[in-house]
């Protein structure tokens, strides 16, 4: 028997749930026997090609031979303000509230042990919730808590609470007075929000709100941070571009920890980045390509008995047959679909899934046919 650290040690890893995507195994091999092919609505991942414009700002950049920084080149930060105030009519940003992060995924992981949130601490993340936000609480060694409203957390005070709106998987949208809520009740508690705005460039039937609006602020973004993503808006999943924007002091602190630890967006990676958050044409492109996705699986779903439930913006849909959400995983699996179970994110979740728009046309349409047939 080995008597190595590594064995005797408690493994981190045993301190997280499953994995969610090894859970589907069995039902990807199902679809994928599908004599027409698989139609893969599970994780979102873009299928478009990046914008030429993208490309060209890549590869001009490419020629730099040193180092980068963690702070990220003036134009990029520069870039995110003019974004943030463009497309989300965000106000009172500069060059010093905006981080570029290595993809969003890393920094909501790490986000809490890097705010020195540890042990004994409440993270409050949303009841029906993207799994890294748990599993970011569980890393540092806090408590996460699972709640929608403040009423639910009583005199609890908790140190961080992750936002997500538009959210992944549901595709509900916070209105302005509950941010506005949230954000005065966090500040009585002397709690950071952590606003996942991932999806806000991707509404469609009513308007979303990013932390920082000042409509939501009242301009004031102390304790506020907010996390946005060129993942979806931009299909740059593969470069792992976003950024962090709010509040200094917590951006700055970021930094600090960030520059020890290495992490740092390549350089050719920024470049890329100011060409995509200058740049609105394709963007609104991108939209328009999800928006007629969105009509044809919409009315296609509905037409095969489901409900839709929220999925007011996002790149999702959140059906239910009101049955256990690895049934109706099953029922779809035997049609060549593939889906994510709602129980991926959290015991709420359980009689729900989540179906992505992010198809190509003609796969759209396969599964359109064959939830009509």
């Amino acid at each position: 028997m080995s008597t190595s650290g590594f064995v005797t040690r408690r493994r981190v890893s045993s301190l997280l749930p499953d994995f969610p995507w090894d859970t589907i195994g069995d039902a990807r091999a199902r679809a994928a026997g599908h004599p027409d092919g698989i139609v893969d609505l599970s994780v979102g991942t873009p299928v478009d090609p990046v914008d030429p414009v993208i490309r060209s700002a890549l590869a001009s950049a490419s020629e730099f031979p040193g180092y980068p920084t963690t702070v990220g080149i003036r134009e990029l930060r520069d870039a995110a303000v003019g974004a943030m105030s463009r497309r989300y009519g965000v106000t009172g940003l500069d060059e010093s509230a905006v981080l570029p992060v290595v993809g969003t995924k890393e920094v909501i992981a790490g986000i809490v042990s890097t705010l020195g949130i540890g042990a004994g601490e409440v993270v409050v993340i949303p009841e029906v919730a993207y799994p890294t936000y748990e599993v970011g609480a569980i890393l540092a060694g806090a408590t996460p808590v699972r709640a929608d409203s403040t009423v639910q957390l009583g005199p609890t005070s908790p140190a961080l609470i992750f936002l997500n709106s538009p959210s992944n998987p549901t595709g509900k949208v916070l209105g302005v007075e509950h941010l506005r809520k949230m954000v005065a009740w966090a500040r009585e508690r002397g709690a950071i929000i952590v606003s996942d705005e991932c999806y806000l460039g991707l509404a469609w039937d009513t308007e979303a709100y990013s932390i920082l609006d000042p409509r939501v602020s009242d301009g004031d973004h102390t304790g506020l941070i907010a996390v946005h993503s060129l993942s979806k808006v931009s299909n740059l999943a593969s470069y792992r571009a976003g950024f962090l924007a709010g509040d200094r002091a917590l951006i700055a602190e970021l930094l600090a920890v960030r520059k020890h630890a290495g992490l740092i967006v390549p350089f050719p990676i920024q470049g890329a980045m100011v060409a995509a958050l200058d740049d609105d044409t394709h963007v609104q492109a991108q939209r328009d390509r999800y928006r007629a996705r969105r009509d044809t699986l919409v009315a296609a779903v509905r037409t095969a008995g489901f409900r839709i439930d929220h999925s007011e913006a996002g790149l999702y849909l959140w059906a239910t047959r009101d049955e256990d959400s690895r049934v109706t995983l099953d029922w779809l699996a035997d049609r060549g679909i593939l889906v994510a179970p709602g129980d991926f994110y959290g015991p709420a979740g359980n009689r729900h899934v989540r179906m992505a728009l992010t198809a190509t046309d003609e796969r759209i349409d396969a599964a359109a046919a064959r939830l009509t047939a």
